[in-house]
């Protein structure tokens, strides 16, 4: 499966692709952010309690553009401050995103997850990433073109 030099990659395989876009320590820290804790500023996910160095968000907010799993755009509230936004492309990965929080609730004693959550998680998962959905997305700003 070695294809040397393709997109820069120097492989074909899947989970390695994903790797490469999702596997380092802090981005799924970020979806995280932005999906579940409803922080769309860089200071908000910066406060995050895990201690991402400014440089290091900056760049992966920065990946993640480029990768289009997220948009910035002028807060219109505050033409100061951006906006990071997940796109569309992101909601395929919401599934996966799940069953990785139910394998770290059940495997982590001092998780944080709620309980309420994770057991509907357990029971209902079509429910909950509907609901997920429909939230982020009542909450998106329209885009201006």
């Amino acid at each position: 499966m070695i294809v040397s030099g393709v997109g820069g990659r120097h492989t074909s395989c899947p989970i390695a692709f994903t790797l490469d876009v999702l596997g380092d320590r802090w981005t799924l820290l970020i979806i995280r952010d932005l999906i579940f804790k409803g922080k769309p500023y860089y200071g908000e996910v910066l406060e995050s309690g895990e201690g991402i160095a400014t440089n290091v968000l900056a760049d992966q907010l920065s990946r993640l553009e480029s990768e289009e799993i997220v948009s910035k755009q002028i807060d219109p509230k505050d033409q100061k401050k951006y906006l990071y936004q997940l796109t569309n492309k992101w909601e395929d990965l919401l599934p996966m995103l799940l069953e990785l929080i139910l394998w770290g609730a059940r495997y982590d004693p001092k998780t944080a997850a709620p309980k309420a959550f994770i057991d509907q998680l357990k029971s209902d998962r079509t429910t909950v990433i509907k609901e997920t959905l429909a939230q982020l997305r009542a909450k998106k700003p329209k885009e201006s073109k």
